[in-house]
């Protein structure tokens, strides 16, 4: 029978608390620097959501080819 209350750390608490602390300064220095440059972004990358837009779509038709011709 397998024992599901056993608890296994994989970390131990001050790498949690290095990972946590470091994912908060890095998300908040992202921020910061986003909206540092929001102008710059407005002004260089108009209309980005195309690329998006046309790499979804490639994938998808990659997916239908694959699905299509899998039998």
């Amino acid at each position: 029978m397998i024992n599901f209350a056993k608890k296994n750390n994989m970390f131990s608490q001050g790498q949690l608390v290095f990972a946590g602390l470091f994912a908060v300064s890095f998300i908040a220095l992202m921020v910061y620097s986003y909206a540092k440059d929001k102008k710059t972004h407005d002004t260089f990358y108009k209309k980005t959501y195309i690329v998006l837009l046309c790499f979804i779509l490639f994938i998808a038709i990659l997916f239908a080819i694959k699905t299509f011709l899998k039998h």
